[in-house]
């Protein structure tokens, strides 16, 4: 399960790219609507990065969670793409950018005040 901020526009564009062009997207749910001890998350996670959930402890959170999603991917390029993400030092710099977009996507396409980490300002 893709866990994400259903309240983030740009969040919620990042889905939908996702579901329109990854030919296996997982089950994706906004973290609003879960019960986050159920599936052992706090609120810092789910609002400081995308979390994906899976079989056997799977558990991934930023720049891993999406290289891991196109890592199993079906489709050999999606599939570099996401071991390629993984492996240091492409994955610190992932992670960088991960932070960086994270930090300011509420300046981003489809952001809005509600996008902001801190909330709405």
């Amino acid at each position: 399960m893709l866990v994400y901020d259903g309240d983030c526009g740009f969040c919620r564009r990042c889905v939908d790219f996702g579901r329109e062009h990854l030919p296996y997207m997982p089950t994706v749910r906004a973290w609003q609507g879960l019960d986050l001890a159920e599936h052992g998350l706090t609120r810092k996670e789910v609002t400081s990065s995308v979390q994906l959930l899976g079989p056997h402890g799977l558990r991934a959170s930023g720049a891993r969670a999406i290289a891991v999603l196109l890592a199993v991917q079906p489709s050999a390029w999606w599939r570099a793409a996401g071991l390629v993400m993984m492996a240091p030092p492409v994955s610190w710099a992932a992670e960088g950018v991960y932070r960086l977009v994270s930090r300011y996507r509420h300046r981003l396409p489809g952001g809005t005040d509600a996008c902001s980490i801190d909330g709405p300002r």
